[in-house]
């Protein structure tokens, strides 16, 4: 099946679709990970986005739904440079894609994109399956809009409140995109977690009288998340606060820093990021945007550094009691060893 990707600079791409027919556009961001595509595909934090995996071969163990981070696949297309043909177990990545209409190219040089993408800064991309259209798949990533402009979590967060019961502590847990491992790992904790919309008020959050509050990853800039960000100016200081991902920069946002969308991100499972007592964590990440640092108020502190390129990690504040980190620690593409310290820490807190 033909198909082709193009850049809004005008760059195109033939190569060969798998998957349904149609066309979408978004922004085309780059993963490293060896493993964990399906994870990655169905991470709400990469709605609005086209998602390249830089690993030759994808799909090499089929589609493992246990691990699924959402009930579907929220990237808006995939490119890959070769999809399995004889994957390790079934369904395969090209049969998934074909029975739920989703789109993607493989055949393409995801080297030199990636190449292109660290030099040039993330760009957006059109991608047309079914056809070798090249000017279309120009013209699709020319018109979609910059993810700044688009508010794309509503469409992640849950509808209306709900509840995991727990004998543990509570927990209010605002979803702007959540991943289902965050959950995961607060129940093997016993948490009785209360998860709330995007769109909750602060009045709704203390009504469950929680223990502490905790804020969720999501797709696009977090500054469109302006409820959750009253959250977090209002109640700051009354209960603890923890953040992973776009939670982290909700928090910051919270207490009057800024953030900066980032020339191509971060994301895949081998970033090495510093504690601040100098011992070194690989992680698991997915983010476009980042915390200033600089911009920080006094009392709060960095605690955690990117060893490839100096940015924020994660931060906290002692005095206020809040607690966040940019990279997924429940994630744990291989080790577990920082879920451990971040969950169990503050659980130790709440004791």
């Amino acid at each position: 099946m033909k198909a082709v990707l193009g850049l809004e600079d005008g760059t195109c791409m033939a190569g060969e679709g798998f998957g349904g027919k149609g066309e979408c556009a978004g922004e085309l961001v780059f993963s490293t990970q060896m493993g964990g595509y399906m994870e990655a595909l169905t991470d709400p934090s990469y709605h609005g986005q086209i998602l390249m995996f830089t690993f030759p071969t994808i799909g090499n163990y089929g589609v493992d739904r246990m691990n699924f981070q959402a009930p579907r696949v929220w990237a808006r297309g995939c490119v890959v440079r070769e999809v399995c043909p004889v994957p390790e177990a079934w369904p395969s990545l090209s049969q998934f894609f074909e029975e739920n209409g989703l789109l993607g190219i493989q055949g393409v040089d995801t080297r030199m994109l990636t190449i292109k993408t660290r030099v040039e800064g993330t760009l957006r991309a059109g991608l047309v399956v079914g056809n070798d259209d090249s000017e279309r798949a120009i013209e699709l990533a020319r018109n979609a809009p910059p993810l700044s402009q688009v508010d794309l979590i509503p469409d992640v967060s849950c509808r209306e409140p709900y509840r995991i019961p727990g004998k543990g502590k509570r927990i209010a847990f605002i979803d702007l995109g959540l991943k289902k491992n965050m959950l995961v790992s607060l129940r093997h904790r016993d948490a009785d977690v209360h998860v709330f919309p995007h769109d909750c008020t602060p009045d709704q959050v203390t009504a469950c009288r929680p223990d502490a509050l905790f804020i969720s990853n999501g797709p696009g800039d977090p500054v469109l998340a302006t409820h959750a960000i009253r959250c977090v100016k209002e109640l700051a200081g009354t209960l603890p606060i923890y953040g992973i991902c776009m939670g982290n920069q909700i928090c910051a946002l919270g207490l009057g820093a800024k953030t900066y969308k980032m020339k191509f991100g971060h994301r895949g499972t081998n970033q090495p990021v510093r504690y601040k007592d100098g011992s070194i964590y690989i992680t698991t990440q997915n983010h476009g945007y980042a915390v200033d640092a600089s911009t920080l108020p006094e009392g709060t502190s960095v605690i955690y550094t990117n060893v490839n390129d100096g940015t924020l990690e994660g931060f906290e504040d002692p005095y206020l009691d809040i607690t966040c980190v940019q990279f997924h620690p429940e994630a744990h593409g291989g080790p577990r060893d920082t879920e451990i310290p971040f969950f169990d820490t503050m659980f130790r807190r709440l004791a």
